[in-house]
């Protein structure tokens, strides 16, 4: 690995990570440089950090988002390519050789992603489609279950993709992934507009513009806690991060219907589920009430 890491430097952004940030650091801890980027942790990151891996960068400051962080680790590194890693997730054994195997095999590749497992080591499935008005209605309505190995009804979710197979994709989960430095430096910055969620779909559309591609090599794995950051309390930031990115890369007038559809989708199910999961669906279909996407994105 250690001939292959030289090629590549880690970015983990950071926010209260402390029951995985040491495995995660652990594993990438043969790559000649890792930054982590601290947005405001209170629960004793930082200092596990400084304490058990001395030789991380560490750059502390206010949690202005995840895109935010990432151009910041971004900047302070000079590899040729940079492996972007979730804070709740860590490399298996060859990983970072077998990304850059893969952005070998494909060098207009602007980012490659794993296999990505949960930690009981089953699947994870990381592999998406484009946020479209039809798709959303597949997954809020939850059409797809009717019919999860169906392009027609699961493309959001990649259908019936076996995550066996290396291929280029529409865009992988933003939990691990390499990115290659000329592509960043060729589509440019996350859009820090993104506070959480929907950020590297965007990077991997505006990419996909400029002819660049996305991979998936299932030739490397990654373990996902997935959620832990947030634990769903976020969800108005994720429907947030739909809503901006159709009105980015959506036909016009799209993402006010997407509004719409959401709105009502999830005032449904704020009245099938009860506890908090019914309060999170109430309360951002409230928000969706309360005015158009412009106002509401502000």
């Amino acid at each position: 690995m250690a001939d292959a890491g030289a090629r590549a430097a880690c970015v983990v952004v950071t926010y209260d990570a402390m029951p995985w940030i040491e495995r995660c650091l652990a594993s990438v801890a043969e790559l000649p440089q890792t930054v982590v980027v601290d947005n405001g942790s209170t629960d004793g990151t930082v200092a596990a950090v400084r304490e058990r891996f001395p030789a991380v960068i560490l750059l502390e400051g206010e949690n202005d988002g995840l895109s935010a962080g990432w151009n910041r680790g971004i900047r302070a590194t000079d590899a040729e390519h940079v492996l972007v890693l979730n804070a709740d997730a860590w490399l298996l054994d060859g990983a970072v050789d077998g990304l850059l195997a893969a952005a070998d095999r494909h060098p207009r590749a602007g980012a490659v992603g794993p296999r990505l497992e949960n930690p009981d080591g089953t699947l994870q499935r990381s592999v998406r489609g484009y946020p479209t008005l039809w798709r959303l209605a597949t997954e809020y309505l939850y059409l797809r279950k009717l019919a999860p190995r169906s392009r027609a009804l699961n493309s959001f979710y990649g259908a019936g993709f076996d995550h066996a197979s290396e291929r280029e994709v529409e865009w992988v989960m933003g939990a691990c992934f390499l990115l290659r430095r000329a592509a960043y430096d060729d589509v440019g910055r996350f859009d820090e507009r993104y506070f959480l969620f929907s950020e590297e779909v965007d990077w991997m559309h505006r990419a996909a513009d400029r002819g660049w591609s996305v991979v998936f090599t299932p030739d490397a794995s990654c373990v996902h806690v997935g959620g832990a950051a947030h634990g769903g309390r976020l969800f108005r930031e994720n429907v947030a991060g739909h809503l901006r990115y159709l009105s980015l890369h959506g036909r016009p007038g799209e993402a006010e219907r997407a509004r719409g559809l959401l709105r009502a989708s999830l005032r449904v199910r704020g009245r099938l589920h009860g506890g908090e999961r019914g309060r999170y669906y109430r309360e951002v279909a409230a928000w969706l009430g309360s005015g158009d996407v412009e106002s509401l994105l502000g």
